[in-house]
C-alpha cells in the first residue's frame, strides 16, 4: 500500500508496524522484529473491527437467532454483528438488536469483553439487554435470513454442547463453567433476570 507509512498502527501493534493489506473486514500489518540472535524477521498480525453480541431478554426468555448467511446456514447465535459504524460499541449493539429483531431495551450492561491478541487482534463485547420490547419489524441486511426464537435460561446453558451455536470459544467455556458451578449459574441467571 502506498500510504502505509502515514497510517497509525492499531492498538496492540508496535509503532513500527505498517499496513500492507486492507480488505473489507481485515487489515494485515507487518513489522521487522529483532530476534534473540540479532537477526531480523518479518512479523505479522491481522486486525478486524470489534464484534458485539447481545444477550437480550424478553420476560423470562432469551432471544436466540436461527440464522442463514450466504456462506453458512443453520447457525444459532445471539444478536450480533460487526461494530464498524461509529466506534461506540454499545450504540452498535443497540443498532444490531433493533435491526435484526425489531426489539429495544432501556436496560443495558456490558457483561463480558475478550480479545484475541496473538496473531489476530479482535475484540468481542457481550452486552446484556434486559426487558426488551418489540417496537418494529426487523430490517435485515441482504445477506441475512434470521428467525428469532425465545429460549429459556436452561436452554441457553445447554447451548454449550450445540455445534451450530456460533459464538466465541470463550463464551462456550463460560457456559461450561456455569454447568459445573451452581452458584455462578444462579448469579448469571439473576443478572439476566433481576
Amino acid at each position: 500500500m502506498s500510504n502505509a507509512e502515514t497510517i497509525t498502527p492499531r492498538p496492540g501493534l508496535p509503532p513500527s508496524a505498517k499496513l500492507v493489506f486492507q480488505g473489507v473486514i481485515f487489515e494485515v500489518w507487518q513489522w521487522e522484529q529483532e530476534m534473540f540472535d540479532g537477526t531480523k524477521e518479518t512479523f505479522e498480525r491481522i486486525w478486524r473491527p470489534p464484534t458485539v453480541e447481545v444477550i437480550a431478554t424478553v420476560g423470562d426468555r432469551i432471544i436466540l437467532e436461527e440464522q442463514d448467511q450466504p456462506d453458512r446456514h443453520g447457525n444459532l447465535n445471539f444478536v450480533s454483528g460487526r461494530a464498524d459504524k461509529n466506534g461506540d460499541v454499545m450504540a452498535e449493539a443497540k443498532r444490531e438488536l433493533l435491526e435484526e429483531t425489531g426489539y429495544e431495551s432501556d436496560d443495558w450492561e456490558l457483561f463480558l469483553k475478550h480479545g484475541l491478541e496473538a496473531k489476530i487482534l479482535h475484540d468481542c463485547y457481550y452486552f446484556i439487554a434486559r426487558g426488551c420490547r418489540r417496537v418494529r419489524e426487523p430490517q435485515l441486511d441482504a445477506g441475512e435470513r434470521i428467525e428469532t426464537r425465545l429460549i429459556s435460561f436452561e436452554e441457553l446453558i445447554r447451548l454449550s454442547d450445540e455445534p451450530r451455536f456460533w459464538v466465541a470459544p470463550q463464551f462456550v467455556n463460560f457456559l461450561l463453567r456455569l454447568q459445573a458451578d451452581p452458584q455462578k449459574r444462579e448469579e448469571f441467571q439473576k443478572k439476566l433476570f433481576p
